[in-house]
């Protein structure tokens, strides 16, 4: 990241007072700052100062404003390929609304088309200075590939904005039956939906800018209204179709059963383990009765539904909030987990029996680990992001 130091205020002031076609230039006026590199943990954001990124460190990036900010979105699986690497891409995903009303909130359903970008390797090859054997050629076509790829023109965001009633905490897509989604809001209920007709629409749609200035009143397929309080922890079994689970701040868990292809059972008896609130929870991604969750109260719990409704085993995982986890689907064995405190840690579950599942411990961030998500193509990969401004 680089940092640029910026004082909007004044700066707003200054565009608003010029008029088009003046022939005097302002730039004289204006001291040239030279950006320099933020260090995390070592350096304070002053006020009037701001991040900028550096776009040369991005194999792809492209920004939009679409109005409130959104504290949760989930990817939607499209059946253009799972491992795509050539530009330009496509991507299909849902996210829910932070806004100020709670008659004002939505959930978007977004479709980004021409995305253009680099394709560079993870691990830069010698250039020619480093390496007196290579010649001008091999150096050229280094240089080629780092050029954009992709369609001509911008990428294109569409939207359609379903009305969502109360801030979403939470969405997720199944995996298998991407176009049904859930959501956890604010107020404290659940609520199943079925997009099917919003991502055909999207899909059918030639590049035509973007929409979502209407709001489509549509009913969900399930509002479940038995939590005591609202909660964040949910997600969908990626090995049974259908079966959900739910956890909120009061530390109890629902089960959801489906019934039918739009239609659930959830059991009113609630799993109880943690002593707080539960934050995030995950399924195992091979076996259909177990399931992880962790707390504030420091714990991860593993379940197995089959035994009822107390935890199968717990263990300690941080010295503070454990605010998310991410079950490894390429190494069932390893959990990742982010704490309140900047730290992260790598679980290995055939260390259960040892009493210390610990394998790696990491103390890099600086502030709360906010989200944290293994690679779906990479076993040893995950990524990390922090309250810290970082994403690593």
């Amino acid at each position: 990241m680089a940092r640029t130091i910026k004082n909007p205020k004044k700066a707003k002031r200054k565009n608003k007072g010029s008029k088009k076609g003046d022939g005097a230039s302002t730039s004289s006026s204006v001291p040239t700052i030279q950006p320099r590199v933020w260090q995390p943990g070592v350096d304070e954001l002053e006020e009037g100062e701001e991040l900028q990124c550096d776009p040369s460190a991005y194999n792809s990036l492209h920004a939009f404003h679409i109005g409130w900010p959104c504290l949760s979105f989930d990817i939607v699986r499209d059946s253009l390929g799972s491992d795509r690497k050539d530009f330009p891409h496509t991507v299909y995903f849902v996210a829910g609304t932070q806004a100020e009303k709670a008659s004002w909130n939505s959930i978007g359903v977004f479709k980004v088309s021409n995305i253009s970008g680099k394709r560079r390797e993870l691990v830069p090859k010698k250039s020619s200075e480093d390496d007196p054997d290579m010649d001008g050629e091999s150096s050229d076509s280094d240089d080629s590939e780092d050029e954009e790829e992709g369609g001509s023109g911008a990428p294109v965001l569409q939207l359609r904005k379903v009305a969502h009633h109360g801030c979403v905490n939470r969405i997720r897509a199944m995996g298998q039956n991407p176009h049904i989604c859930a959501s956890w809001a604010d107020s404290g209920h659940v609520q199943v939906w079925d997009f099917t007709s919003h991502l055909n629409a999207l899909a059918e749609s030639e590049t035509e800018g973007i929409q979502g200035s209407s709001v489509f009143n549509q009913a969900p397929l399930v509002n479940f209204r038995g939590h005591k309080d609202e909660g964040y922890a949910i997600d969908w079994s990626p090995v049974v179709v259908g079966r959900l689970a739910t956890g909120d701040c009061k530390n109890c868990i629902h089960l959801w059963e489906p019934t039918s292809d739009s239609t659930w059972n959830v059991d009113p008896t609630p799993f109880i383990g943690h002593s707080a609130s539960v934050e995030d929870l995950q399924w195992s991604p091979t076996e259909p009765h177990a399931f992880v969750s962790c707390s504030v109260d420091g714990t991860i719990t593993i379940w197995d539904i089959r035994i009822g409704k107390s935890p199968a085993a717990s263990f300690k995982a941080h010295d503070a909030d454990v605010n998310v986890i991410s079950w490894n689907r390429q190494a069932s064995c390893m959990l990742a987990s982010g704490s309140d405190d900047g730290t992260f840690s790598i679980h290995d579950f055939r260390l259960l029996k040892d009493g210390n599942t610990v394998v790696a411990h990491f103390k890099y961030h600086k502030y709360p680990v906010t989200s944290i998500e293994w690679s779906p193509h990479e076993a040893s990969t995950l990524a990390v992001s922090s309250s810290d401004n970082q994403l690593t």
